[in-house]
């Protein structure tokens, strides 16, 4: 089973003015702390809401400092069950942004029609081919050999010399 992992970081940034800012230099930062053992990972801004559920910019500024909500999507291959892939997300990423605390968010069960479409594939194309090579030892089988009449034999070549 392959899943979607989205893990949720707090990114703390320093020396900013704006939200803008703030979120730039978080991706940037959490780019370079992944790159590049982990470039598979998708860096997006993160959503924050207040308690009433008012929608909030996913950075909060005080005194000149930032802490950025990021989502940092990644799949995770040949799982036994969600519990599994979400393990295994935190420990990939966790290694790599130390000090960050991390939460997982969402794992969906990707669906595996790649590789029952890549099987259907091969297999046509394994009928196919043996298709073709029947009709070849038809058609050689049927026609005369023409390079017997162009070439000839060794024999008659080493003769000549």
């Amino acid at each position: 089973m392959d899943c979607r992992v989205v893990v949720e970081a707090a990114v703390p940034v320093f020396d900013v003015e704006t939200e803008d800012e703030a979120i730039r230099i978080a991706i940037s930062k959490t780019g370079e702390m992944l790159n590049p053992d982990l470039n598979y990972v998708e860096i997006n801004m993160g959503e924050r809401t207040s308690p009433s559920g008012e929608e909030l910019p996913p950075a909060f500024i005080a005194a000149d400092e930032a802490l950025v909500a990021l989502e940092l999507e990644m799949t995770v291959f040949n799982v036994e069950r969600e519990e599994h892939a979400s393990r295994i997300a935190r420990k990939e990423i966790g290694q790599r942004l130390e000090n960050i605390p991390l939460e997982v968010i969402q794992i969906d069960e990707l669906e595996d029609e790649d590789d029952d479409d890549e099987a259907d594939t091969e297999t046509d194309e394994d009928e196919t081919a043996d298709d073709d090579e029947a009709e070849s030892a038809e058609t050689a089988d049927e026609q005369p050999n023409e390079d017997d009449d162009i070439l000839p034999e060794f024999e008659e070549l080493v003769e000549r010399d």
